[in-house]
């Protein structure tokens, strides 16, 4: 076994493509000279359409907890009334950073596993006798692998509510569809690290004209996350008010011509891939899942580890055959194990991690599963070709 080559499955960072290596290998240039304004334009627009934005994306150096924190910042006020749909680890985050800027948080909590309906949020809105100012939530929620149905819980903000939209597509813009105008969102962030295949360093956030106003107009305190700052550094000279990260933004350049390269729609189609062979091949040798086919997301896929054995799966993937998985989060730690399938991954990928899974098995517990995984993938996969 050669053990220096590592396989990464983690939900996050993920695998990064040569060809991203190599542009944010390029000699180093001035965040103030002539080409820098050129470089972050191309980016800022090529992004509009992966995030379904009508506006070009904003770009910030930091992890995609500061967009998620740049997203609140900026809205909200002392005692405004902030509604955040909590279904996971992601989810209490956005919420605790509400609170952080002296919101009244009503926390509408999921059970953890399971996708917020449409109508649980209505209900819920309906409740709050206070105008509210803004409802949060999580397009994937990384902590259970479980995709929101953001397009339909807009609808319900927009119907019951003046209030803004914002969503966390932190771990899977780059990998599903989105549309900001249609979908009713008014905020949308992301991060770098996930399916947009870069290292972490960059967080994006993308605003329609509405949001633009309200964030104008909030009286909050803030510097290094004030988005008047880079809005208006954009709008004069294409630039950003703080030293960027240009090595990364070179990258986040490549990785919108792969995206362009492979188009958009076979992007999505790939993870959706993915996310049937995962799945079916867990399935096939009867390892349970967190979530229901209807609520799982196409860029991660949480397995519970329900007996002692199991529970051991993941650091055996790691010791014996050089592949990260993720873990659980708080209340699913140890519960739960997390594949990430997402940016720079293939159904050749599937394969591999499923094979060994299987083998981990067969190591752990005698059971003979060997090529029935892979097997069940490999007919999914076929009847994409």
């Amino acid at each position: 076994m050669l053990l220096d080559q590592q396989y990464l499955f983690a939900p996050g960072p993920t695998p990064i493509p040569d060809r991203v290596k190599a542009a944010m290998n390029q000699p180093m240039i001035a965040h103030r000279s002539q080409e820098f304004p050129t470089l972050l334009e191309d980016v800022a627009t090529r992004l509009m359409p992966v995030f379904g934005s009508e506006n070009p994306v904003t770009v910030l150096a930091g992890s995609g907890t500061s967009a998620l924190e740049a997203a609140a910042a900026n809205v909200i006020e002392e005692n405004d009334e902030i509604v955040v749909v909590v279904a996971g680890a992601f989810g209490d985050r956005f919420a605790s950073i509400c609170e952080t800027f002296g919101a009244n948080v009503h926390r509408l909590n999921i059970e953890w596993g399971a996708a917020c309906k449409p109508e649980q949020l209505e209900e819920f809105l309906q409740s709050i006798p206070k105008e509210i100012k803004a409802v949060f939530a999580t397009y994937c929620e990384t902590s259970t692998g479980v995709l929101n149905p953001i397009k339909d819980l807009g609808e319900v903000v927009k119907k019951v509510t003046n209030a803004l939209y914002i969503v966390d597509g932190v771990s899977c813009i780059g990998a599903v569809p989105v549309d900001m105008k249609g979908w009713n969102i008014d905020i949308l962030v992301s991060g770098s690290q996930k399916a947009l295949m870069l290292p972490p360093g960059l967080a994006f956030v993308a605003m329609n004209d509405t949001a633009r106003e309200v964030i104008r107009n909030c009286k909050a305190k803030r510097f290094y996350l004030d988005l008047n700052r880079y809005l208006a550094s954009y709008e004069t000279d294409k630039s950003t008010p703080f030293t960027p990260a240009v090595s990364l933004i070179y990258g986040a350049q490549e990785v919108c011509r792969m995206l362009e390269e492979e188009g958009f729609e076979n992007v999505i189609k790939r993870h959706l891939l993915l996310k049937e062979m995962v799945r079916e091949g867990l399935k096939a040798i009867e390892i349970p899942l967190l979530t229901s086919d209807e609520d799982a997301s196409p860029t991660v896929t949480a397995v519970r580890t329900i007996d002692e054995p199991s529970k051991q799966i993941k650091k055996l993937l790691k010791d014996k055959f050089a592949i990260t998985v993720g873990g659980g989060q708080k209340k699913l730690k140890g519960e739960i194990f997390r594949i990430g399938h997402m940016g720079y991954c293939t159904p050749f990928d599937v394969i591999k991690v499923l094979g060994s899974i299987e083998m981990t098995l067969k190591f752990l517990e005698g059971k003979d599963v060997l090529g029935i995984a892979v097997k069940r993938a490999e007919e999914v996969w076929m009847e994409h070709v």
